[in-house]
């Protein structure tokens, strides 16, 4: 046998030896995957508490904010404020000019005296006729009285024109009276009418309905006004007022979380553009949800003493609308939801997967409150669970551990 023949037959012995291992090693590596275990994220059920929370963005407003109108028309004698300037309440604004205002009152003054010597004249009329009356009736009695004493010694008509005396006095007398009243009447119409027209002349005063800012003027000396008596009139305002010490927030709390609004419930404010923090509480709640916007108008009441908060910028307001001390709590991606609308944990015990059903409370972004179905200490899947069946045994890396 030649050396060529000899490198020929090593090689056709390695070729069939290799052909005879592959099946071994492969039948020996195919245990070895089929025990590999898949790996799960998990984490404990632990207690603590879990607020719910909403937060909503809004428009800081002036709590009070009003256009100051004239109450009659009249030219704008002098204007004491301009934009900017800090008003009291009951401070004057600006002095309209109204002669004829003026004439009305002198009017109504003097028909007043002229109404009050009237009454006088009534007073004295009655006390003339009162004196009449008495003298008359007087005579009639004495008359009488002796014409029933002592008959015939008085003529009948002298008695007869005795009564038509007397009777005459106590209507004059009667009469005199109801002038009196009606003198005291007019006296009170003419007072009446005087007030009035002294009312309306202290309407040239405008002053300040309660105290704040002037945030905008309208008129300047000299203008001429129209007085604001009615809702749809087009008289130009004096200034507009606002009342900036303390400002309003109006939230649109959405109708699903509406039910859990409550007056004197604190809230937190962040106003963004100035980089502070606040904490306020709701002020009031209207109640009701309007029906275009599905929400329910709240109120918030916010002090600003310092004036560091401006009308018109903006504020994340989180409201709390629940709370649960001493909550059993597990991450939200622990919760999956069946087809059937039931809620669902898959637990992690002795290394296999126990699929349970869960009835949860309070719900934040990041946790969930269990009331029913797990308790303290157990291990949930946090990651996706959807291929997991109960009985499948897994790996459980324990968050927050090596």
């Amino acid at each position: 046998m030649n050396r060529t023949t000899i490198l020929v037959a090593a090689l056709i012995a390695v070729v069939c030896t290799s052909c005879k291992r592959a099946p071994v090693e492969a039948a020996t590596e195919a245990p070895t995957a089929a025990t590999e275990l898949q790996t799960v994220s998990a984490k404990a059920a632990t207690r603590g508490t879990l607020t719910k929370t909403l937060t909503l963005t809004a428009e800081f407003i002036p709590y009070q904010e009003v256009d100051v109108m004239a109450k009659i028309a009249g030219y704008v004698q002098k204007i004491n404020v301009d934009v900017g300037d800090r008003v009291r309440q009951g401070q004057l604004l600006a002095t309209l000019e109204s002669p004829e205002m003026k004439d009305d009152v002198t009017r109504a003054g003097a028909s007043t005296q002229r109404y009050k010597a009237d009454l006088q004249r009534a007073a004295d009329e009655v006390k003339r006729a009162e004196s009449t009356y008495s003298m008359t009736h007087l005579t009639y009695t004495r008359l009488a009285n002796v014409m029933k004493s002592q008959p015939g010694l008085v003529a009948q008509q002298e008695v007869d024109d005795a009564q038509g005396k007397d009777l005459a006095a106590q209507a004059q007398l009667a009469g005199a009276r109801s002038a009196l009243n009606s003198a005291e009447e007019q006296i009170k119409v003419s007072q009446v009418d005087q007030t009035k027209s002294q009312t309306m002349l202290d309407y040239t005063r405008v002053v300040a309905p309660f105290d704040g800012v002037v945030t905008k003027r309208y008129a300047d000396n000299g203008g001429m006004i129209q007085a604001g008596t009615s809702s749809r009139s087009q008289a130009t305002p004096l200034v507009r007022i606002s009342q900036n010490q303390l400002l309003r927030l109006i939230l649109p709390v959405p109708e699903s979380a509406a039910g859990l609004v409550r007056p004197g419930r604190e809230v937190d404010l962040k106003v963004p553009s100035l980089g502070t923090s606040l904490k306020s509480r709701i002020s009031r709640i209207s109640g009701k949800v309007d029906t275009a916007t599905r929400t329910m108008h709240v109120e918030v009441e916010v002090p600003n003493g310092d004036g560091k908060l401006i009308p018109g910028m903006y504020a994340e307001v989180t409201l709390t609308l629940a709370a649960s001390k001493e909550a059993l709590l597990v991450p939200t991606q622990a919760i999956k939801t069946a087809t059937d609308g039931s809620r669902r944990v898959a637990i992690v015990k002795d290394g296999v997967i126990d699929l349970r059903k869960v009835q949860t409370g309070l719900e934040s972004a990041t946790q969930v409150e269990i009331l029913k179905g797990i308790g303290e200490g157990e291990l949930v899947v946090t990651g996706s669970h959807s291929q997991l069946l109960t009985g499948t045994k897994v790996k459980a890396k324990v968050e927050g551990t090596n």
